[in-house]
């Protein structure tokens, strides 16, 4: 596996990209065509795409923006294809992305991560989050969440915002010095 920029994939290798995005996160992309749009709108130049390649085809991908003057970096999206997933693609790629982030000069990292199945993922779903917040991140419990990956990496709840995505599920925001 080796980590290329994604301006320098072929129409296949985007083609692959988006197909991975819109099977991890049909939510947010539905359809092949939502999936392209996405990369296209993020592939200018102030943001950094990188690809996991492996064999010519692109097996994984994400995206840091650059947020507040270049202190901040959102990554977004991470999408590792179905049959690649805990085998430690999407850890080499947020590793990679952190880098980047760090040769930036960024200073914090972080994600977005949506709890917005039906019954919910993690103990924020489906709870009042205006009631002992504190005291529910204390005994915070990922699940099955994307979450859980994110805090295996180092990353910390530094927010949530609670009904984000209608009642009882929330948007966590994890987050990750650089420095």
């Amino acid at each position: 596996m080796k980590i290329v920029n994604m301006t320098q994939l072929n129409e296949t290798q985007i083609m692959q990209a988006a197909q991975i995005l819109t099977d991890s996160i049909p939510i947010g992309w539905p359809t092949l065509q939502d999936a392209l749009d996405e990369i296209n709108e993020l592939l200018v130049p102030e943001n950094t795409l990188l690809a996991a390649v492996e064999n010519g085809d692109v097996i994984g991908w994400g995206g840091i923006l650059p947020q507040y003057n270049g202190n901040v970096f959102e990554l977004h999206p991470l999408a590792v294809r179905i049959d690649k997933r805990k085998q430690g693609t999407g850890r080499v790629i947020v590793t990679a992305l952190e880098d980047e982030a760090r040769k930036q000069s960024g200073l914090t990292i972080f994600v977005g991560a949506d709890d917005e199945k039906d019954n919910g993922e993690t103990s924020f779903a489906n709870v009042d989050l205006f009631d002992d917040f504190p005291g529910k991140i204390k005994s915070f419990s990922s699940g099955t969440h994307q979450s859980g990956f994110y805090l295996k990496l180092g990353y910390k709840i530094i927010g949530v915002m609670p009904d984000a995505n209608g009642v009882g599920k929330p948007d966590i925001f994890l987050g990750k010095r650089l420095r």
